[in-house]
């Protein structure tokens, strides 16, 4: 297996898991919005992210000091100059905010099958969008993506699929993660993984905090009741899971990265078994089934004629 393939590899690996922890996070977003609103909410998640991306970049920080310490000072106070990484930390934080935001309104008046399968959309939304900066799929890649949208389709959606209000809110969040995925993929070999996300959060929170003070009124008590879900959306879904995001990017194409994050849909199904008591039908299985074959087959490469990416 030749290095890149191990790059591909470990990248997709990063971000199954990642997948999984995002899947286990839509239990912990509906019980927090039972206590206080969507901005308020992701406000809470971000500064808890922030905070444990401030410790991640001081440990490594130290860590490289101690290991090349005259380089380290070098660039001790550099990275507030790297245009790459703050304008990449502010469009990606950007449209995290607009993603985020949008699909936590929408989930307040439209049912959580429709909100996972509508905010999936992004895997056939993302090779659209990256076909206008010079991205090429292949044949095969769009059958891919094809094949995955008609597995979340079974596995999500339980009614007609009706756009009421809620259910354009999640679908405008799936237009803002799939430019997020695209800015991701555009910045992230340019920056430096922990700062770039750092960044990204800063600014979604501070976002989130001025919608909030304008928009929502907010208790001790709500935030306390809410403090389960924050602690947790806030340090691995936010934290490490878009951190492993931009890490596992750097090697893997929008579109595939985006298949691959799109099985958080299927896992959430498992986590709703697992934690609240929810059962899987025969429709559901199908999806996820459908859903894996298609995510596998994203990553096996043709034999010959492959087209680039």
């Amino acid at each position: 297996m030749d290095n890149q393939r191990k790059r591909e590899l470990k990248g997709a690996t990063l971000l199954m898991f990642t997948s999984i922890i995002w899947g286990v996070a839509f239990v912990f977003q509906k019980t927090g919005m039972e206590h206080i609103g969507p901005f308020a909410f992701n406000f809470f998640r971000c500064g808890v992210c922030v905070l444990f991306l401030f410790a991640m970049n001081f440990f490594f920080s130290q860590r490289n000091k101690r290991s090349t310490e005259l380089v380290a000072e070098e660039n001790k106070y550099k990275w507030y100059k790297d245009k790459p990484l703050i304008t990449g930390g502010l469009v990606t934080g950007t449209a995290l905010f607009l993603a985020m935001s949008t699909q936590q309104i929408g989930m307040v008046s439209t049912t959580a099958s429709k909100a996972g399968f509508i905010t999936t959309m992004y895997i056939v939304l993302v090779p659209i969008m990256g076909m206008f900066y010079g991205r090429k799929v292949n044949g095969k890649m769009w059958l891919c993506v094809l094949v995955a949208a008609v597995g979340l389709y079974l596995l999500s959606i339980k009614e007609g699929f009706i756009i009421e209000k809620g259910d354009f809110f999640v679908f405008l969040s799936a237009i803002f993660f799939g430019l997020q995925i695209i800015a991701i993929d555009l910045f992230a070999p340019k920056a430096d993984a922990i700062k770039l996300s750092m960044i990204q959060f800063i600014t979604s929170g501070t976002l989130s905090f001025i919608a909030m003070l304008f928009l929502e009124t907010v208790t001790v008590q709500g935030v306390m009741s809410a403090g389960v879900a924050i602690l947790y959306t806030g340090l691995f879904s936010s934290g490490i899971g878009f951190t492993l995001q931009i890490v596992a990017q750097k090697n893997l194409q929008p579109t595939v990265s985006s298949l691959i994050m799109s099985t958080e849909s299927g896992i959430s199904v498992i986590a709703g078994v697992l934690i609240l008591g929810e059962m899987l039908t025969k429709r559901e299985i199908l999806g996820c089934i459908i859903m894996a074959v298609a995510v596998v087959a994203a990553q096996v490469k043709l034999p010959k004629n492959q087209a680039n990416q």
